[in-house]
């Protein structure tokens, strides 16, 4: 791939490491060669750098896999995860999870993200519907102000939950942001 072909969302190797491209920009100045400059993340280490290149410059493209996975449980610091299709176990170390399943009960399908067989992320779905396992009680009628108040929800997590929610209530949250959508 050439430099002047970049898009968001493709992703190449680069001095060793292999980058998503955030953003992009084709410059093309009054005076000078036109180039590309670009936001790009390292998909392994997480780190964001801006990089510009010449629209000739040649790039290795990466082919990152993702693929949806059962998270069946924790055991000590492994994760394991289940191919839907062969039915093989995945074990995934603590450090690649990071919190990215703080949302996710077991038995819940997950992407699975690996660059040459080496898993590097684990993606959650984007909403989750979870239980409140302990919170203070809710007034009736108390919604004016906006106020929220911590809860607790089935995975251990905790969530900023407006105060009209109750224990035991359903409710929908972004695993993005942590943030509570709705009650379900």
């Amino acid at each position: 791939m050439q430099a002047g072909e970049i898009r968001n969302g493709n992703t190449f190797e680069l001095d060793g490491n292999v980058y998503q491209v955030i953003e992009f920009q084709h410059v093309k100045p009054g005076k000078g060669a036109a180039f590309v400059r670009t936001k790009l993340k390292n998909v392994i280490s997480g780190g964001v750098v801006e990089k510009t290149f010449r629209p000739t410059e040649k790039l290795e493209n990466a082919f990152v896999e993702r693929k949806d996975m059962q998270y069946l449980y924790e055991d000590g610091s492994l994760y394991y995860f289940m191919d839907m299709e062969t039915y093989e176990q995945l074990p995934v170390a603590e450090d690649v999870v990071g919190d990215s399943l703080k949302f996710v009960k077991e038995n819940e399908m997950c992407k699975i993200c690996s660059y040459k067989g080496s898993v590097f992320a684990v993606e959650p779905p984007l909403f989750v519907e979870l239980e409140i396992t302990d919170t203070e009680p809710g007034f009736k009628g108390d919604t004016a102000t906006g106020a929220t108040k911590p809860a607790v929800v089935e995975t251990g997590a905790t969530v900023s939950v407006p105060l009209f929610v109750d224990q035991h209530d359903k409710i929908k949250i972004d695993t993005r942001t942590g943030e509570y959508l709705s009650r379900v």
